[in-house]
């Protein structure tokens, strides 16, 4: 079992940076902004935690930036872990673990915000939820296949 949940973490960790270029991608063509939801995220955690991120405004800053990308990472490769048990030896077809895979991504990025009231997902317009979905999607198919590729 801790090989598959490895293998499985390694692919979520390959889907990871799949989805971020995906996301660096659009940033790019559309030329938006970078999304604020990651330090927002950090900053809520922080104040559930009744703790405050040191240093001064501009510390504090690049701290919450870096802390957001880190709990990114964090959830990437943990579903790629949890992918992996679902998944088990038999492993389904890599369309149907990338519908899973990045299902299962984007309900753990998109969950969190709607709980901790940093976004509403029921507001979000077409655009928002395609750039919220393609990522994942992108997230879901190198995992399936990173993981379908390795032997367990």
């Amino acid at each position: 079992m801790l090989r598959t949940l490895l293998l499985g973490a390694a692919a979520g960790a390959a889907g990871t940076t799949a989805l971020n270029a995906t996301t660096y991608m659009d940033m790019t063509l559309r030329a938006r902004p970078a999304s604020s939801t990651p330090e927002r995220t950090v900053d809520r955690m922080a104040a559930l935690a009744h703790t405050r991120i040191p240093g001064d405004e501009q510390r504090r800053g690049n701290r919450r930036t870096g802390l957001g990308a880190l709990v990114g990472i964090l959830t990437g490769t943990a579903v790629g872990a949890g992918y992996a048990l679902l998944a088990g030896p038999r492993r389904p077809p890599v369309w149907l673990g990338s519908v899973m895979a990045g299902g299962l991504a984007m309900l753990s990025s998109d969950a969190p915000l709607a709980l901790l009231r940093i976004s509403d997902p029921r507001t979000w317009s077409r655009t928002d939820w395609i750039s919220d979905a393609v990522p994942h999607l992108a997230y879901g198919a190198v995992t399936a296949a990173t993981y379908a590729a390795v032997d367990v």
